[in-house]
């Protein structure tokens, strides 16, 4: 029987960070090996803190910013077990309006949740210190050269950092 998807496998498919285990670590294991910040930007997982309620953490992908303190996320089981939900609406409600505290849309209700979630932060799919052009480069040029051409076809580059 197969179990239900939870918003790790969904986040990590949606974003490209590959990051594995529970959402709460993932801010932790992104140190080093991806930008992580507090401004959100498309394609980035918002990492949500473990509470009470919320034991493993969440992570969500960021789909579209609609302004400086509401965006929209794609995520897995949210407001139900292994329910994917698109464009659903966070809005940062932390004094500092840093994201360190978001509400998430709750289905069941039909509005923004009643408590605030702690967050870190959002992980950005780019290399720490690398530029976005840079890394999205890097990126592109990874899928042709792992594409099911013979590798001596596929010719080798090494960006300068």
């Amino acid at each position: 029987m197969a179990g239900v998807l939870q918003c790790v496998p969904y986040a990590r498919e949606v974003s490209g960070i590959d990051i594995q285990g529970n959402a709460r670590t993932w801010w932790s294991q992104a140190e080093g090996r991806y930008e992580r910040g507090h401004e959100p930007k498309v394609g980035a997982v918002l990492a949500f803190r473990a509470t009470g309620s919320m034991p493993y953490g969440h992570v969500a992908v960021v789909a579209k910013v609609v302004d400086e303190r509401r965006v929209m996320l794609n995520h897995a089981n949210w407001s139900s077990p292994g329910q994917i939900e698109r464009n659903a609406l966070a809005e940062d409600v932390s004094a500092a309006g840093d994201w360190s505290e978001v509400r998430v849309w709750y289905a069941p209700i039909g509005k923004l949740g009643l408590r605030p979630n702690p967050t870190f932060g959002f992980i950005y799919n780019q290399a720490p210190g690398a530029s976005e052009a840079e890394d999205a480069f890097a990126k592109a040029f990874a899928d042709i050269a792992s594409a099911d051409e013979p590798e001596a076809d596929a010719p080798k580059l090494a960006l300068a950092r």
